[in-house]
């Protein structure tokens, strides 16, 4: 019977958790999904209790593994069914389009001016008149849409051709090389012995970081610190 009440009580503790994150809003998660947000906070306060609770240790234990549970479900059904993920992780919010505040969209992410220049002013922009659109993500976060003529300059605008980047390989780490990562390239240790002395090093074990970017033919290296 105490069983039974335990889980009942963990389920009634999951919904009412989950109902009080949604009426606190977005602001609330910093980059956590809503339930993953819950789940974590609570999983950890229950851990805490588990690892002092003496008497009945198999409460704390139930309730642990219902919100383990409980979390994966949720995770998989937002998974399977995406038109769940809105009720249950949140949807993004428009608060500001074509230099126009929506007042209304603010109220709702539960945001106040002061709050929402703060956001900008960590992305860099210091002038709402820099804005063309900004978004509330449902996970706390604010992107952004510069204005056209403040946005970055690409090789397109100019009509420039560029290749495709590559991600650079690690060829050494802490002075060591990296034998999978320099055989995959098609090199060998003479090969990059070779570049060490071009750069005027004598081994790898003098090198923190070594990088080597294949569309380059370039090794970057980063030496230890005297």
């Amino acid at each position: 019977m105490e069983i039974i009440k335990v889980i009942l009580t963990s389920l009634l503790s999951v919904a009412a958790l989950f109902v009080i994150t949604k009426i606190m809003g977005h602001k609330q998660v910093a980059q956590l999904d809503f339930f993953d947000y819950v789940s974590g906070i609570t999983i950890g306060s229950i851990g805490a209790e588990l690892a002092t609770e003496l008497e009945s240790p198999y409460n704390p234990l139930i309730a642990l593994a219902i919100y383990g549970l409980a979390s994966t479900l949720l995770n998989l059904l937002a998974h399977k069914l995406p038109k769940t993920r809105k009720y249950i992780n949140g949807s993004p919010t428009i608060l500001m389009s074509g230099g126009k505040l929506y007042r209304k969209n603010l109220k709702a992410a539960k945001l106040d001016l002061s709050e929402l220049l703060l956001l900008c002013r960590e992305q860099g922009y210091f002038d709402l008149s820099e804005i063309h659109t900004a978004v509330f993500e449902h996970n706390g976060r604010l992107s952004i849409l510069p204005v056209s003529k403040n946005r970055p300059l690409t090789p397109n605008d100019l009509g420039i051709e560029v290749g495709n980047a590559h991600v650079g390989v690690e060829l050494i780490m802490d002075g060591r090389v990296m034998g999978e990562n320099l055989r995959r390239l098609g090199r060998d240790e003479n090969w990059l012995g070779r570049k060490l002395r071009e750069q005027g090093y004598k081994d790898e074990r003098d090198i923190f970081l070594g990088i080597f970017h294949e569309e380059r033919d370039e090794l970057t290296l980063y030496p230890n610190e005297p």
